[in-house]
């Protein structure tokens, strides 16, 4: 059986657009599934218990214009609903999540605290693999770029679900290169707080913002010295034998992952998809690891590149560019 590679501490994130497809065939049945990998004794010291989630529109909905929501504060492959709620649904837009988190009392495990986040108010949902450091001490600068309508809503206690108010509190519009304007500027007042703080960290955001047949994939941060300037070879960042190595930094700089194609529902139990040039993709996930063997047929999201992906009519369209940083 496949597995991907896992990484200690690494929250998973999953998205997909594309034709109408029963959700099981995204979070259960792939041996590498969402749900399957959060249980990876093998590969993975530290079972990932902190809860997971997912967000799908579907028009068969009776409110199709809304996600429907589902948030558990419990291992994923606990989870005695998954058999009984996801094979009755199919979407054409999907986001999941599983959270991994330090195993300590100051964890706190809410549905609030589950991936995705969703406000009033916008069509965005979001989830991340990722984390900032010194989030509640940074608010003392960052609050005054808040807008009061996002900030009310906060429900949790997630430097997540505060990062989506204030990016939310940033963007203009939502075209593709509004929200790219948006998260230049997110990383921005997070390294300007950093530094008249004096609390600089290695900050990694890995995210998905996704909205009905929509994908913006975010792969950027800052380095250990709060500098956006990184880098260096991930793989070779690893810690050797001898414990050499950078085990944070190599997490940073390491790509997430685009997988395009069509005819997916033509490979039972697996996330493969017939390759096709690009414009004709009718189909297209987005992840924090590559899911399929062959990890060639993935499209890497670098270390400081943002890609955007629509789906209109049958096909997904695709941009990846660099962000300012």
């Amino acid at each position: 059986m496949f597995k991907s590679k896992v990484r200690k501490n690494m929250c998973r994130v999953f998205a997909y657009i594309g034709p109408e497809i029963p959700l099981e065939s995204l979070l259960l049945e792939p041996e590498n599934s969402l749900i399957n990998q959060s249980l990876d004794p093998e590969l993975h010291p530290h079972l990932q218990l902190a809860g997971w989630g997912f967000g799908a529109w579907s028009k068969h909905l009776l409110k199709p214009e809304e996600p429907f929501l589902y948030h558990r504060p419990k291992a994923a492959f606990y989870d005695d609903n998954v058999q009984g709620i996801i094979p009755s649904l199919q979407g054409s837009t999907l986001l999941a999540h599983v959270r991994a988190s330090s195993y300590h009392a100051g964890v706190v495990l809410t549905d609030e605290n589950c991936h995705p986040f969703t406000f009033e108010g916008t069509p965005w949902i979001i989830a991340q693999n990722g984390a900032l450091p010194n989030w509640r001490l940074l608010q003392r600068e960052l609050l005054p770029h808040f807008e009061d309508r996002y900030l009310k809503q906060i429900k949790g206690t997630t430097d997540t679900e505060f990062l989506f108010a204030l990016l939310l509190s940033l963007l203009d519009g939502d075209s593709d290169e509004n929200v790219k304007k948006g998260f230049e500027k997110l990383l921005e007042v997070i390294v300007q707080a950093m530094e008249k703080l004096g609390l600089p960290a290695l900050t990694k955001l890995k995210i998905a913002l996704v909205a009905p047949g929509r994908i913006i994939g975010v792969n950027y941060g800052c380095g250990h010295d709060g500098e956006t300037h990184v880098a260096g070879d991930w793989k070779n960042l690893r810690p050797s034998a001898d414990g050499e190595g950078d085990m944070a930094l190599s997490m940073l700089l390491e790509p997430m992952y685009l997988l395009m194609g069509k005819n997916f529902l033509d490979h039972e139990k697996s996330y493969k998809v017939d390759a096709c040039p690009d414009g004709e993709a009718t189909s297209a996930i987005f992840a924090s690891e590559p899911l399929t063997e062959d990890g060639d047929e993935w499209l890497n999201i670098e270390f400081g590149e943002i890609v955007a992906l629509e789906r209109k009519g049958e096909h997904i369209t695709k941009k990846v560019s660099k962000l300012k940083m």
